[in-house]
């Protein structure tokens, strides 16, 4: 059984909160879940002390078991000291310039 921790969403119609919850990866997002860790409201301003509450130790405890973070919870452990944070590039190759717009920016640049 694959642990994710993982956001489930709560909340009315355009008021979005979100409770983090340690659930088997094959479950829903919103459905069955093992136990939840914390909390996240998108409503509060980034400042506020409760946008984001999250109970270290269970979560220590399910990172040890095994369970993987999912993106957005990653970076929420990272910032609180609890994970190492993610990182992310900046740019992906896909959408970089191809060959013949990078030629045209070096001649721009150098003209």
């Amino acid at each position: 059984m694959g642990l994710k921790i993982r956001l489930a969403r709560a909340g009315a119609k355009k008021r979005p909160y979100y409770h983090i919850v340690i659930a088997d990866s094959r479950s829903p997002r919103d459905g069955r879940f093992i136990e939840k860790v914390g909390s996240y409201n998108p409503m509060l301003p980034s400042e506020h002390q409760d946008r984001i509450r999250l109970q270290a130790e269970r979560l220590q405890h399910w990172l040890s078991n095994g369970a993987v973070a999912t993106e957005r919870v990653a970076k929420f452990l990272g910032q609180a000291g609890l994970a190492p944070m993610p990182t992310w590039n900046e740019q992906p190759k896909q959408s970089a310039p191809k060959k013949k717009a990078q030629e045209r920016a070096k001649a721009a640049a150098a003209a």
